[in-house]
């Protein structure tokens, strides 16, 4: 497998209604076309130290950032392709490395502190992330959510993203278990995002313009962690 690719793009966020999302199918139309996965749920394991280092240096929102996390597009298998990805963000412009592999292949390697079954230059950048962050780095906390990709139909250079009962817990922490977990947004929000290299087509600007929508500073992981600190504090809750 070892399959690797590379993004580089703007990311920028904002958190709808549910009416709001409706309409903004309807805006599409004849623009941006569902992708083959239709809806589906994401799972994401993310590292970090024992003290939380990374999620805790993003909060602080530094010109430069970076999170390693492994990502799957289904219920994960022993087999199954994941994707292991080193997010950096630098002078708000996202790069990502990624690399595909086996679930159970990744994870013992990531988990116990061996070598990625990989030799090419996108494994060696997240060892060297590995080896900067030392042995405490481990999975810290799995989201998932529910949701749809868009991609364009007209010619314009956007994809965009609808992100539905974002959920989080640092338990039982495995691509093949249960998408479970404490909501971070209330049920009625949706969160967008746009990734493009650049500006947006006309259409989305009105759209965005006439419904009063507004860009925000979002990140899943973070605002997780943050719930989790607070619930800490009071006794925490059930997972919904």
């Amino acid at each position: 497998m070892n399959a690797q690719m590379t993004f580089k793009r703007y990311e920028v966020k904002y958190i709808m209604t549910r009416r709001q999302r409706d309409l903004l199918i309807e805006a599409m139309r004849g623009h941006m076309a569902l992708d083959q996965f239709g809806r589906h749920t994401i799972r994401n394991i993310y590292f970090d130290t024992d003290s939380f280092r990374l999620v805790r240096d993003s909060i602080e929102k530094p010109f430069y950032k970076e999170k390693l996390r492994v990502r799957s597009y289904q219920k994960a298998g022993y087999d199954s392709p994941v994707f292991v990805e080193l997010k950096k963000k630098y002078d708000g412009v996202m790069y990502k490395r990624r690399l595909s592999l086996p679930h159970r292949a990744a994870m013992n390697a990531l988990e116990n502190g061996l070598p990625l079954p990989a030799d090419t230059q996108i494994a060696r950048e997240i060892e060297a992330f590995r080896t900067f962050y030392g042995p405490t780095l481990k999975p810290a906390m799995l989201l998932t959510y529910e949701r749809e990709a868009y991609y364009p139909v007209d010619g314009c250079d956007l994809r965009l993203t609808l992100d539905e009962n974002i959920r989080w817990r640092t338990e039982n922490i495995d691509l093949g278990g249960s998408a479970m977990g404490k909501m971070i947004l209330p049920a009625d929000a949706v969160l967008m995002e746009l990734k493009s290299p650049g500006g947006y087509p006309r259409w989305i600007v009105d759209f965005l313009s006439e419904n009063k929508i507004y860009k925000t500073s979002f990140s899943k992981y973070g605002t997780a962690y943050l719930q989790m600190l607070t619930e800490n504090t009071m006794g925490g809750e059930q997972y919904a």
